[in-house]
């Protein structure tokens, strides 16, 4: 029982857009529809997540919840994911250091809603659950970043970004030690050892 994503290499509409309303709005617009899918595997079950249609639509409710289950209280949440093509309940439950997730799946890309409520539950480590949706975030906030985008409503962009910091960053290597410069190295002594007297 598992939950894994891959977030694929989509392409992006480079300078297409300057602008958008908020994060949902710049994913819109900086992935063209035919591009590379995120897919979603469900335990074994891929499902796939279009960055233009699926996952901008699906972030409004997905930040959220990963701030949510990252709570040291956290117990249980409820989420909807509203896409035409990826709309399914979710309700999160923790146990122990573990999510279990259990679905009603009402439409998917593919039509796979009757297997994926065969396969039941999905249960998966809570660090690795935000991992997992963490690669789509550092996707989707590296390129709207890269593109410059502004966004006139930054909120989202903003709290997910936190997301990946600095846990799911990787922290960069410590600065090697310069060596001392030989203008600042000590000179030799030109004095001798002391004469007894």
């Amino acid at each position: 029982m598992s939950l894994t994503i891959r977030a694929g290499r989509p392409a992006v509409l480079r300078h297409h857009a300057s602008a958008a309303a908020d994060m949902a709005d710049a994913v819109g617009e900086l992935y063209p529809s035919d591009t590379e899918d995120a897919v979603l595997v469900w335990n074994g079950v891929p499902v796939r997540l279009s960055y233009a249609h699926d996952l901008a639509a699906l972030l409004d409710d997905l930040v959220p919840l990963l701030e949510e289950v990252r709570r040291p209280g956290f117990a249980r949440a409820e989420v909807f994911w509203g896409s035409d093509t990826f709309s399914a309940e979710w309700t999160v439950t923790r146990e122990d250091d573990s999510l279990r997730i259990r679905s009603r799946w009402h439409s998917t890309l593919g039509s796979h809603e009757p297997l994926l409520a065969d396969r039941g539950d999905a249960v998966v480590p809570l660090r690795a659950f935000v991992d997992e949706w963490a690669k789509v975030l550092r996707r989707i906030v590296t390129d709207v970043e890269t593109e410059r985008i502004h966004l006139e409503d930054d909120d989202l962009h903003h709290r997910a970004r936190a997301l990946l910091t600095p846990q799911d960053r990787a922290a960069p290597p410590p600065p090697a030690p310069s060596p001392t410069p030989a203008a600042y190295a000590p000179a030799p002594s030109a004095v001798g050892p002391a004469q007894p007297t």
